[in-house]
């Protein structure tokens, strides 16, 4: 799947992820892909938790190397 847009928030810890993702996804226009990339344990929950707090669509997770990739929708 494609992205628009790619955050790389490797080596930062709860909440710094989802924080940084919420800033990155208000300056995208509504529909578009945000990729996180994360290697923080708490981030299995908190981007779900994110996404679902803020109507945001959470497309799926994959492994991406030493991290994770999360595929978020923005909503709208």
């Amino acid at each position: 799947m494609s992205w628009d847009a790619e955050l790389d928030a490797t080596g930062l810890l709860c909440p710094l992820p989802v924080l940084k993702a919420r800033k990155r996804l208000q300056a995208l226009a509504p529909g578009a892909v945000l990729r996180v990339l994360s290697d923080d344990p708490a981030a299995v929950v908190d981007v779900p938790h994110f996404c679902t707090e803020q109507g945001h669509e959470l497309l799926g997770s994959e492994p991406a190397g030493a991290a994770r990739a999360y595929l978020i929708r923005k909503k709208g």
